[in-house]
């Protein structure tokens, strides 16, 4: 039997970010700092970290706030550069990270759904086949032609999600964003996580919800901190975050 080409594989990945030590706001300030303001602290967000996703795979990625898993993610999605490490990914994304994230608050729902729709890869016939699609299930017909600046955040959600699923892609990048959503609307998402399961979709989903986790994850990444990982059974990661984040 072939071995399983893997269709995400992360190599000593490591993202350092640089903290300034001093802040300015005016030319005086700029003035009195200069030297100090050239110092910064290094903060690795994460530190050689390996991973390897295979075709049809559920990952979930736990961990507590500020453990590196929204990096992990936007790394993987190509909207943050590593520091050093390598990212393969063999396949097309979808990726659901940031609410509004490609939208233009300016422009009406029914112009930032084909906007999007354009940034997803989509092409304007797939774009205007999809376009009813994407109106039902986001469940804002009456909204179309208004501009979504004046949207609240569960409408972003709905609207967004609602465009990333049409996109066809083989892997799909959800961060914890869907939270936002209303508890029917959240239903109606795990419904789609649940036929992208059976029609073996590569899925990696962060999220503070064990249950949604426990439910849909044949495997689960626990971030401990950004260089201490884990990886391994569902029930056996949730728990060990668990007594971990009560030891605390």
């Amino acid at each position: 039997m072939a071995v399983m080409e893997n269709i995400i594989k992360i190599n000593n990945l490591s993202k350092m970010f640089k903290i300034p030590h001093v802040k300015t706001y005016d030319l005086k300030s700029y003035v009195i700092h200069f030297r100090k303001m050239r110092t910064y602290e290094e903060f690795y967000a994460l530190k050689n970290i390996n991973l390897e996703i295979k075709p049809g795979e559920f990952i979930g990625i736990i961990g507590r706030n500020g453990s590196g898993k929204s990096t992990l993610l936007k790394i993987i999605a190509g909207i943050l550069q590593p520091t050093s490490g390598k990212v393969v990914v063999n396949g097309k994304m979808s990726p659901f990270l940031e609410l509004g994230v490609g939208f233009n608050p300016e422009l009406s729902a029914r112009e930032n759904i084909f906007l999007y729709s354009s940034i997803l890869g989509l092409s304007k016939k797939e774009a205007n086949a999809k376009f009813p699609e994407v109106v039902e299930f986001s469940e804002l017909e009456r909204f179309i032609d208004s501009p979504i600046k004046n949207f609240s955040s569960g409408m972003h959600v709905r609207l967004a999600f609602s465009v990333a699923i049409q996109a066809n892609a083989s892997i799909l990048l959800v961060d914890e964003v869907l939270a936002v959503g209303d508890a029917p609307f959240q239903q109606k998402c795990f419904f789609v996580f649940e036929q992208f399961k059976k029609g073996k979709k590569t899925i990696v989903f962060v999220s503070h919800d064990m249950d949604s986790v426990k439910r849909f994850c044949n495997k689960v990444v626990y971030l401990k901190r950004g260089d201490e990982m884990f990886v391994g059974d569902p029930e056996q990661m949730i728990q060990l975050y668990e007594n971990e984040t009560k030891s605390k």
